[in-house]
Parts: structure tokens; sequence; C-alpha cells
């Protein structure tokens, strides 16, 4: 992922029928193979606070790209049925199973934009009317929401869509917290637990330093909590190395003549590494790394090889558009945790399940001696961890 120079997006691009979105605040222009993306969610967050790890793929002014969708044309990126064909899964998933999105701030069209995504993609509905889908605040309320955030409800919209995508039986829960401090998603993630959800998803993190203070909340015995190991490549982020989490790292995934009809090399945005805080769980047996290691599996990251998502363009505009990010990858696995449905302890069941994974053997994402934790090979690897899904079964 080459990062190209901060510039002033301004001005709307029309090119083609593709209009471009234009942000009107500094913005960092990304680009990844044949395309270009700007972070959701602004870099140079304080302290105690999270910051989201959605891309969105835009020009290369930084405008966003909104994608027309009509009856005969599918959005650009890839859907359900590709995503669930790459990974080998079939199971829908069970009514009786709550997947939880906990997100900062509020996002107002949440269930409107999500029922545009399903049934364009042919999914069954999922509404308050038919007891699918509810949303609450950090306290449990279905009233009093925070204030709306435009880079977070893009985050927001792309979860609820990957979990839908792995999952489009399962019931969905939206908790949204006042803001991204670790405090308040802290206490978005233990009323998820509380609500009954089976899954736990969380696309956002920030330094570990002081994090111990907030641990506790993503530590919640059956319930399977997934979290976006980073977007800006080799380094260590909390809650992901929490050692009761399933942090999920990100690749690149491209259709290949070979048995599987897919290839995937390691994103070279997504975080991997070393905790200097958190002891490792008895799971995991890789050598170098002492502490708790990141990632411990990974899904389609990379912008290049980005996913459908139906969400905000302005606060009260929404439109087609193209999304990475390691922010893809938790709500996708959480996806298919849901869609398995079975027991979950903590971070564990992929370790168990070794035959019920791709190994991704190649990429890097940053510069560590060339050891596993940013190189991808043969086996675990930070930034890949034990690979990807091939259906249900590890998880």
């Amino acid at each position: 992922m080459k990062r190209l120079a901060s510039i002033a997006a301004w001005a709307a691009a029309i090119a083609l029928g593709v209009a471009g979105v234009a942000s009107a605040q500094a913005v960092t222009v990304f680009r990844s193979g044949r395309v270009f993306h700007v972070q959701a969610c602004a870099a140079g967050i304080a302290a105690g606070t999270a910051r989201c790890h959605a891309h969105i793929v835009t020009d290369s002014r930084g405008n966003h790209i909104v994608w027309a969708a009509t009856r005969n044309t599918q959005p650009s990126g890839y859907g359900p049925s590709t995503l669930r064909s790459a990974y080998k899964v079939s199971a829908t998933g069970s009514s009786s199973t709550k997947i939880a999105i906990v997100d900062a701030y509020g996002y107002a069209n949440a269930e409107a934009d999500l029922g545009v995504y399903r049934s364009t993609f042919g999914l069954p509905a999922c509404t308050t009317a038919n007891g699918c889908f509810a949303k609450y605040n950090e306290s449990g309320q279905q009233t009093n929401y925070p204030k709306t955030n435009l880079g977070w409800s893009e985050e927001t919209a792309l979860d609820l869509d990957m979990a839908s995508a792995m999952c489009p039986n399962c019931k969905i829960i939206l908790v949204e917290a006042n803001s991204s401090n670790l405090a308040d998603l802290a206490a978005a993630v233990n009323t998820a637990a509380r609500l009954g959800a089976h899954v736990i998803s969380n696309s956002y993190g920030g330094g570990e330093s002081g994090s111990q203070a907030y641990e506790s909340a993503y530590n919640h015995p059956g319930v399977a909590i997934t979290v976006s190991s980073g977007d800006s490549g080799y380094g260590v982020q909390f809650p992901a190395s929490s050692p009761h989490v399933i942090a999920a790292g990100g690749t690149s995934l491209y259709a290949a003549s070979n048995a599987r009809g897919w290839t995937e090399a390691a994103w070279s945005g997504a975080g991997s590494g070393c905790s200097r805080i958190y002891g490792k769980p008895t799971w995991q047996s890789d050598a170098l790394c002492t502490m708790r290691m990141e990632a411990d599996v990974s899904a389609v990251a990379d912008p290049n090889t980005g996913v459908a998502v139906y969400g905000p363009i302005r606060i009260t505009t929404s439109g087609w558009q193209v999304f990475g990010g390691t922010s893809v990858a938790a709500p996708l696995i959480g996806g298919i945790y849901a869609a398995n449905g079975g027991m979950v302890t903590y971070g564990s069941n992929p370790y168990q399940n070794l035959s019920w994974l791709f190994d991704v053997v190649s990429g890097s994402n940053g510069s560590c001696g060339s050891t596993y934790f940013c190189t991808a090979g043969s086996g675990y690897d930070g930034p890949t961890g034990l690979g990807t899904p091939n259906g249900v079964a590890a998880f």
C-alpha cells in the first residue's frame, strides 16, 4: 500500500457515469495496485481513543467514487456470492444467532441502507419490523442515539454489509458507542454481550498504552469477538492485541486458475506484531514472540480487491462504494463464526482446525527483518495469521 501526498479534495468528478463525491477536508490518498483510496476515519487520534480501519476507493484526488447499480448491473466490488465462493461458505446461519456490530457515533440510515444492500444481492430482509435488526446506544437503550459522524457511519455500513454477506439468516444488533473513546467502545461491547450476541465485531483500534483499563470488556467466554488488526501496516493495535479476541488480518484476493479458483497474498496495509503488554494465549505457539501475537486469521482487505458497500457518501445521502481495510475482515470473519454457530473458546478455534483454512504464503506489510512478524509464509505469520476461511469448520 503506497501512501501519496496529502491533498485537499474539493471538486466532484463525473466520468463514464461514475460520480466522485468531494470531501471538504485534507486527506491522504493511498494507492494499492490500480486503485486509490482514503481512510474513512482520520488519522492522528488521541491516546485513549480508536480509529476505524475502513478504506474507501476514490479517484486520484481523494474524491469518493459512487458506482451505479441497476436491475441488470451489479455494483462494483465483491458481493456476497463472490465472497462466499472465495471462502467456501455455504452455511447461511440461524435466526437464533445474533451478531453484534460495535462502532462509534450514530448512523440514522443504518437500517434503510442495509436494506438496499440486502435486497440488491438477494439476501432476506433484515428489519426492525421482522425482528432481524435492532439498534441500541452503548447503554442498551433503543433511543438517545449518539450524534452522527460520517466516517464512522461509512464504517458501520461496511460492517453491517459484511456480516450480512456471510450470515444472511442471522439477527443483527448494532450498538453505537457515544464516541470513539476506548471507554465508550468498551461499554458498547459489554452491552452487546449482555444482549446475547454470539459474535461481536469490532473494526477499530488504537495504541496499546493505557488499554489495560478496557481489556476486560473484550473477555466474554463463549462469545466470538472479532477485531480488525489495523490499516497502517506492521504494528500492534488494541483491542486486536487482547488475548481474548480473534484478530483479523488482511489479504489481497484474486480469481485464479487453480483448484480453489482464488489466490491470496498478505495486504501491505494489514496490522500485525508482538504485543508489549498482553501475555500469549495458550493456543498460540509461534516462537519469536513470547507475548500475544496478532493476527489470528485473515480475509480480504485490499481496496484493490475491495467489496461492494451501500452506505453514506454524505450525512444524508447514500450510494454504492468500494471498501477495503481490515475493517472488511473483522465482520466477514465474525459472520462466518455466526454462520457456524458452534462453541467458541476465545481465539482458539482456528488453531485447532488448521485443515479448514487456506494458508497464505506471500506478501508483506512492512519491515521486520524478514521475520514472520510482517512477512507471510507457510504456516503462521503476523499479517495473515493462520490463513483465511475454507468453509465454516475452523470457526
